[in-house]
């Protein structure tokens, strides 16, 4: 495989997956969370992480799509770019495994595609566009990371919100002298 195209699946698995010197990458900032970690949002207007799990997926989506020249509308949710979550009438955990596999599946076919990718179209325009094959694949990868400092931060942001809620309800005082 040529080298460039070997850097470019790097760059978008550590981003995505795969160990890094940089810390959390998106599916590790996804790990373990609950499903009320999941559905949290800071404000009623804001994002949860589920939602922005999908928002990742989309894109994924979108720059495989461009580096294939495939034609628009064949994403697996009606929709484009963001996805609101949860629908109510999905039963949270059996929704939330399905759009999860839905983002490692287009990760995967991200990254077949950019494995196939002739590396002399790196420096060309995706048909239609504006962007090189290259800045569109080096993209993903940062727009990966964004969100992943993003989850990062609405994480402790819940837990904040968590422990001040059990502070002013006394339930944290008691837990204290329970200990």
């Amino acid at each position: 495989m040529d080298a460039r195209i070997e850097l470019l699946l790097r760059v978008i698995d550590e981003a995505f997956d795969h160990k890094s010197w940089h810390g959390t990458n998106l599916r590790g900032a996804l790990r373990g969370l609950s499903i009320h970690e999941l559905m949290w949002r800071p404000q009623p207007e804001r994002h949860n992480v589920w939602e922005i799990a999908l928002h990742a997926a989309y894109w994924k989506y979108t720059v495989r799509r461009r580096l294939l020249n495939e034609k628009r509308g064949s994403f697996d949710l009606k929709g484009s770019n963001w996805f609101l979550r949860p629908v109510d009438d999905s039963p949270h955990e059996k929704q939330w495994k399905s759009d999860l596999l839905l983002l490692l599946e287009t990760h995967s076919s991200l990254r077949n595609a950019v494995a196939n990718l002739d590396p002399e179209k790196l420096h060309r325009k995706a048909e239609g566009g504006t962007t090189t094959f290259l800045s569109l694949i080096t993209g993903i990868a940062a727009h990966d990371l964004y969100h992943a400092g993003q989850i990062q931060l609405l994480k402790r942001l819940y837990h904040s919100e968590v422990a001040k809620s059990s502070r002013s309800n006394g339930t944290h005082r008691k837990a204290l002298r329970e200990d």
